[in-house]
């Protein structure tokens, strides 16, 4: 399987996410001086022979070019691979949850020196095979899972949710923004709560009444396609949003989000539409999807794959420890991505709240609904 020219790419943009651990971490987490360069990697899913060292990834249904969750982490095993010649990178694409085990298996009976899986949904896959093969490393993103051979990584995505929802409040011109999921997961909602928490901490401060379609923080209700594939459930679920009044879009859905960028692209081509605008999630859109950039407001970021790379060259390198490590605003694993082509149209003095928010948010002055994604 080929991983689209972006994918390169996503390894330069990479590089000015540094991460360090924070301080309950007990897992193998980036460090101030770690970056990643753009490199050619491996652009298949198959592994190269000559390596002595290989990571294999696991993804979930959405796959490798999902432009988003999976992508992010894939782009991580590649920066690793081109950071350290000995090593070499394979993934292999889950078609449904019944995959994980038998793929997660088949990878320890291959003796892969590290296997990566991905996502919240594989934590009891990930957690049986850690159990039974307590020499293999493990680390798995999105999901806390035991043992001494697993390295946890997770992100507190509310926090820069919250800045997401913040600046959407500011810049919607309806008074309706909109977000949706793609499957009801804790690392899918957490998005979710931050961003309807922080269009209400806007109106608040500014006395205005922007409303939130898609999500409620306080009743834990909302709207999701129920998969992180199908882009004609977001198109349609986006047009829906757009008619009733929404615009500003934030899918929390990896692939599926594309389909809330056509329709989002459709409703500009429309005449006389209301302009309608969006913000991408974990990786930054305008490079991973380029053909929306002009419609993405900014990205709300998830650091994987700084994460996933310093998680593998810490096998590789012999310093690997399991335990978990959480990126957040503090050390710089979470953040909004440059606003790109809305640099510009966005006032200075929203971007002056947005890091006074940010600094609330790290010194505790301002509260997040949620502390982490998962339970520690």
């Amino acid at each position: 399987m080929k991983h689209s020219a972006w994918a390169t790419a996503a390894l330069a943009v990479s590089g000015i996410v540094v991460l360090a651990a924070c301080g309950s971490s007990k897992s193998s987490a980036p460090s101030a001086g770690a970056t990643s360069s753009s490199a050619s990697a491996s652009s298949s899913g198959s592994a190269a022979t000559t390596g002595k060292f290989t990571g294999c990834m696991v993804s979930d249904t959405g796959g490798v070019d999902d432009r988003s969750f999976n992508a992010a982490a894939w782009a991580g095993m590649q920066a690793a691979q081109a950071a350290n010649s000995n090593i070499s990178v394979k993934f292999s694409q889950s078609t449904s949850p019944s995959d994980y085990t038998p793929i997660i298996n088949t990878f320890v009976s291959q003796k892969c020196n590290i296997i990566v899986t991905l996502g919240f949904a594989m934590g009891d896959a990930t957690k049986a095979a850690a159990t039974a093969n307590a020499s293999q490393k493990f680390a798995i993103v999105d999901n806390v899972t035991p043992g001494a051979n697993v390295n946890s990584l997770v992100f507190n995505t509310v926090q820069d949710g919250f800045l997401g929802g913040y600046l959407a409040a500011g810049m919607t011109k309806t008074g309706k923004v909109a977000t949706f999921g793609g499957q009801e997961f804790p690392t899918v909602t957490i998005y979710m709560d931050g961003y309807w928490d922080g269009v209400q901490y806007y109106n608040q401060k500014h006395g205005t009444h922007v409303q939130v379609l898609g999500w409620d923080e306080k009743t834990q209700k909302g709207s999701f396609t129920g998969d992180f594939t199908n882009q004609t459930k977001g198109q349609t679920l986006t047009q829906t949003f757009i008619s009733e009044g929404a615009d500003i879009i934030f899918p929390v859905a990896g692939n599926v989000g594309l389909g809330a960028a056509k329709a989002v692209q459709q409703a500009d081509a429309s005449a006389g539409s209301q302009k309608v605008n969006m913000e991408w999630v974990d990786l930054d859109g305008c490079v991973s999807a380029a053909t929306y950039c002009k419609y993405f407001i900014t990205s709300v970021l998830k650091g994987e794959t700084l994460a996933v790379k310093t998680a593998v060259l810490a096998a590789a390198g012999g310093t690997f420890k399991g335990g978990h490590y959480i990126g957040t605003l503090a050390n710089g694993g979470v953040s909004l991505a440059p606003f790109h082509d809305w640099d510009s149209k966005v006032s200075a003095s929203l971007k002056s709240e947005l890091q006074q928010i940010s600094t609330g948010i790290q010194n505790g002055s301002i509260q997040t609904p949620t502390k982490s994604p998962v339970s520690l």
